[in-house]
């Protein structure tokens, strides 16, 4: 899993940089899953938006985005959301091989 994290209009610090790598253990299961995973931390107003965009290993693209205050807080409201998004991913995956399994 090719990890990519990114600001826009502001910098990535190591505690930041430091604090995702961290999370990243959360989703540990699916490093053979995601091919891509790339994190926009952007600095819009008075607050953050945080974006993750991850790719599959069979072609699909999700993305998903929260806004929050804090950044933390954001990378944490991100995390959560991927978690189920890749658990659905899975889900789907696994009940298509069954499906066709059954079928043969």
């Amino acid at each position: 899993m090719k990890v990519e994290i990114k600001g826009i209009h502001l910098d990535v610090s190591e505690r930041m940089k430091n604090y995702i790598e961290k999370k990243i253990t959360r989703i540990d299961f699916a490093k053979d899953l995601i091919i891509d995973l790339l994190f926009r931390l952007v600095k819009e107003g008075s607050g953050f938006k945080c974006e993750a965009t991850l790719k599959f290993r069979w072609g699909n693209t999700s993305h998903i985005e929260v806004d929050c205050f804090d950044i933390f807080q954001g990378i944490d409201k991100l995390f959560d959301k991927m978690e189920v998004k890749i658990n659905r991913e899975k889900g789907k995956i696994q009940e298509h091989k069954r499906s066709v399994s059954e079928a043969s």
